[in-house]
């Protein structure tokens, strides 16, 4: 290294949305970065979430404050971030006597109201079951509810778009790349990168490596750093499933169930229930979850204590489990550990190393400015925290402006589909526009994959959101492999590895 300027400032392993939103920060503070991901960006943790921007109710239980008052502070500043991918939703928690007392509840909720500076989102209020269309699917012996407010992500589009966000300021993304070797001499670190596909091999240099591989943190300490003892987090699988549309309206459900634990039920894609989370010791690959029928049968029967139709494992369209990565701090239950995040220096001498332990999708952004402090203080200062007002890609339009966006689209593009619209707003916000182009019929769009997926938006996820496969675009960028059959998603398949020559596509700004 004598002589020579390593490659990058900062070189993050891991591509979820804390390593995505480490780089978007870094590489707008002015540092060169790089990021490699072994697999698809958010393919591990941060696509198996409850998909939630919340402070996290029950954690007030464990009294976690400072990490629910970081949390709701923060439920408002995503949301204007990015209003496409993000919006709000509220939460109706049904009181039953058996369970927590409805002083408690009123106590949690007071708080939940107040720690965190709420200024748009509304507050708590009381239903009456009997008479509040919410009240309507559940069973006729749930009287009262309290209903609060939090907001729904999509969190796989979500690491996406930090991730498109800083490559524009100047990161460089590798996804389907491994570090399978890391050195540290001359006051630097060389990584030996895997490419997954080709096999390949090459070697970068970086001042500084963050270590932000989620439920592989300790697995990348004991492997290409040789850390054979390292342990601090505790794996802990959270399983969900998907039913046919439970009820009508657009709110969720919050259920205390007799283990003290408490599950959700929220509409997802318009025309499906989204049920969950579990929470399960977990001690295999963390690639390699999948959830059990025990799981799926809990989740059913949790939910089908308070639905008045039955909710059985024969009603399920879809399942995932994701494995979360909570910082060891011994505590005896895994619904008790913490989800805080904690940033820890490795003690080596020479070239920094920086691991992340723990965290959540809600804190992600001050998690990546914490550790943008400690970055500074080790390779000086660039800039300073940004990130609070400046929004993610597409996200460029106020949070109440969505219909307004969708009516411009309307208005530009009015031989397409409204549903199709809805859907890429939804999805891409103002990117839409990038993405029809000039088309003026469907046809213009390209192939027809199957719902109302077309060659256009595929071709935008492989060229700017770094999708390789079907299983990217329809569960990751999309969730349309909810519609596609599984001969559609193949045709997918092989079109994306011999795509055709994109059409004449100028943008059409609406």
């Amino acid at each position: 290294m004598t002589g020579t300027s390593p490659d990058y400032d900062i070189f993050i392993v891991g591509g979820g949305i804390n390593g995505a939103g480490i780089a978007r920060d870094a590489a707008g503070r002015g540092f060169s970065v790089g990021l490699c991901e072994m697999n698809d960006l958010a393919s591990g943790t941060s696509s198996g979430s409850t998909k939630l921007i919340h402070g996290g109710l029950r954690y007030l239980e464990h009294y976690e404050f400072r990490l629910v008052r970081e949390a709701l502070m923060e439920r408002e500043v995503l949301w204007a971030m990015a209003p496409h991918i993000i919006w709000p939703l509220r939460f109706v928690l049904p009181h039953q006597k058996a369970m927590r007392p409805k002083w408690l509840l009123r106590l949690g909720l007071f708080l939940y109201d107040h720690l965190g500076g709420r200024k748009r989102l509304p507050g708590t209020r009381v239903l009456d079951l009997r008479a509040d269309p919410a009240g309507q699917p559940l069973t006729p012996d749930l009287v009262t509810a309290f209903e609060y407010s939090d907001c729904w992500v999509q969190d796989a589009r979500l690491t996406v778009l930090n991730a498109r966000d800083a490559a524009d300021r100047g990161a460089e993304i590798m996804v389907r790349t491994e570090c399978v070797g890391l050195d540290r001499s001359g006051g630097a670190w060389t990584l030996r990168l895997k490419d997954k596909a080709s096999g390949g091999e090459r070697t970068v240099t970086a001042r500084l490596v963050v270590n932000a591989a989620g439920p592989w943190v300790d697995a990348f300490l004991r492997g290409p750093l040789g850390h054979a003892g390292a342990h601090n987090v505790r794996l802990v699988q959270g399983s969900h499933i998907v039913v046919p549309r439970l009820f009508d309206h657009d709110r969720c459900y919050i259920f205390q169930n007799p283990d003290e634990r408490i599950i959700f039920a929220i509409p997802y894609e318009r025309d499906f229930t989204l049920i969950g989370t579990t929470d399960l010791e977990y001690l295999g690959d963390p690639g390699a979850a999948r959830i059990s029928p025990t799981e799926t049968e809990y989740l059913c029967t949790a939910a089908g204590s308070y639905f008045a139709a039955p909710v059985t494992p024969d009603h399920v369209v879809w399942s995932y489990s994701g494995v979360r990565p909570l910082f060891d701090d011994h505590a005896g239950k895994a619904q008790e550990a913490t989800r805080d995040y904690v940033l820890r220096a490795d003690p080596g001498e020479g070239a920094p190393l920086l691991n992340i332990f723990g965290g959540k999708i809600t804190t992600y952004r001050r998690l990546a400015e914490a550790m943008l402090d400690q970055i500074e203080a080790r390779l000086g200062r660039r800039g300073g925290p940004w990130t609070r007002m400046a929004p993610l890609p597409g996200g460029d339009f106020p949070v109440d402006g969505f219909d307004t966006l969708v009516e411009a689209l309307a208005s530009a593009y009015p031989a397409l589909p409204r549903a199709l619209l809805w859907r890429l707003a939804r999805n891409y916000g103002t990117v839409t526009s990038a993405i029809l182009g000039k088309s003026a019929t469907l046809a213009d769009l390209g192939q027809h994959f199957g719902a109302d997926l077309y060659a256009a938006e595929v071709r935008h996820l492989m060229d700017r959101e770094w999708a390789r496969t079907a299983e990217d675009v329809l569960w990751r960028r999309s969730k349309l492999g909810l519609r596609l059959t599984a001969d559609e998603a193949t045709a997918l398949e092989d079109w994306m590895a011999h795509p055709h020559a994109p059409p004449d596509r100028e943008e059409h700004t609406p």
